[in-house]
């Protein structure tokens, strides 16, 4: 089991079912708490692995859930992708699927409308916590910075296609190496 018990392994799967009640806007808005489990609180990762493991999982074709699997994988091998899978997709699997039916039968209640309108600026939030920590190892490079930013300004004020600007910083970052 790659050095972690079963309690761990319990631990790890127990915590990332909390997150997947949490991930409001999809696995990835949790990436701030993961860190802090991964990395901060248990040291089975550093920074960069962290970092590193998110963007692979991100670059690779598939649904973009994947980087937990990554995450999983990189702490206790097979047992730790059970573990993190079946904790992120579990919870958030039952809750979608009771609260679709119960909205299905009460599309027009205001309380509902306005419930799902709150969840915008949580999840606009929860992005930018996201956004914070995978930035982390570059946050001291001006350049990587100005990348950043710009990219929040071309998401934000023009419909240029997200994969342009995901180009653009692998661009950068390999004339930078």
């Amino acid at each position: 089991m790659n050095g972690l018990g079963w309690a761990e392994l319990a631990g790890l799967w127990g915590h990332f079912m909390l997150l997947s009640v949490l991930a409001v806007g999809g696995a990835i808005t949790t990436a701030p708490d993961m860190q802090r489990y991964l990395v901060g609180q248990h040291g089975w990762m550093t920074d960069a692995q962290f970092t590193a493991g998110v963007a692979i999982a991100q670059a690779a074709p598939g649904p973009n859930i994947l980087f937990v699997a990554v995450m999983g994988w990189h702490v206790a091998g097979v047992a730790g992708v059970l573990a993190t899978m079946a904790g992120i997709l579990g919870p958030s699997s039952l809750l979608a699927f009771a609260v679709g039916r119960y909205g299905r039968r009460r599309a027009d209640a205001i309380g509902l409308r306005a419930f799902t309108a709150g969840f915008a600026p949580l999840t606009l939030g929860l992005l930018l916590s996201t956004g914070w920590v995978l930035t982390a190892p570059v946050r001291a490079e001006w350049a990587a910075v100005l990348l950043v930013l710009g990219t929040v300004v071309m998401s934000v004020r023009t419909r240029v296609s997200p994969m342009w600007l995901i180009a653009a910083g692998a661009v950068v970052g390999a004339l930078a190496l």
